[in-house]
């Protein structure tokens, strides 16, 4: 069993109904003094989100910057991400295969926007988010919507953000992708979509034809204890 302890003043705060600016400050100038820079760094974070009920807005800046630039900025590979990072977001953010935090929802997207590469395996689980919104009314992203059925603007919106340079000439999808998307279109009827939508759509099933083009993950140079983020103990 993991022996990990909050120390002062994380475990004060932690017992708050409120984290307020204050703690925040706290927090920045004992706890993380550097940023978030180490696995129990990251244990504390996400036990300090979980613990508050009510925190305030300079919270949310705080938490999805540091996250983000943790996994991508201080964990292998420097820069990018890898499919280990990927397992992490599954093991520690969603909940079979839901991202149900708001703030975990913008930190894994703020990972995709500063890595130089994204696993295709993380595009499909973003995308997913959409499918399951619309179908189910699950997770974070259900809740964020401006719309409860149909697609809006802000849904096409997070399509491209998720996609980035993937819906571009001479790009490629994975039929993972295209697939996912193709049932958010099926599941949408037509009255109830975006006029952008059937654009988007037509752009997706244009690259079924297409061979992915090849393109070389990042390769892990130096093996770094990395395994917390699969220890279930560190990040229960």
């Amino acid at each position: 069993m993991s022996e990990f302890r909050l120390s002062f003043p994380a475990c004060v705060v932690a017992g708050k109904t409120r984290l307020s600016v204050e703690d925040l400050l706290l927090l920045r100038r004992y706890t993380f003094p550097e940023g978030v820079r180490t696995p129990d760094d990251v244990v504390t974070l996400l036990a300090l989100n979980t613990c508050c009920p009510e925190k305030c807005p300079e919270w949310a800046d705080y938490f999805v910057e540091q996250l983000a630039a943790f996994v991508v900025d201080h964990c292998y590979p420097i820069g990018s991400l890898d499919e280990i990072n990927v397992e992490w977001v599954k093991r520690v953010l969603s909940n079979d295969g839901v991202i149900e935090g708001e703030l975990e929802l913008a930190a894994v997207l703020h990972m995709m926007d500063i890595a130089r590469h994204v696993p295709p395996s993380l595009r499909a689980l973003m995308l997913d988010q959409l499918r399951i919104a619309l179908a189910e009314g699950r997770g974070a992203y259900a809740a964020s919507r401006a719309l409860r059925s149909g697609i809006g603007a802000d849904d096409i919106a997070y399509v491209h953000r998720v996609l980035r340079d993937r819906l571009v000439p001479g790009a490629s999808l994975l039929p993972a992708k295209i697939a996912i998307l193709e049932a958010i279109d099926r599941q949408t009827a037509v009255h109830a979509r975006h006029p952008d939508w059937q654009p988007l759509i037509e752009t997706v099933l244009s690259f079924r034809s297409r061979t992915p083009a090849r393109t070389e993950a990042p390769r892990r140079w130096l093996q770094v204890p990395d395994s917390f983020f699969l220890d279930g103990e560190m990040v229960a």
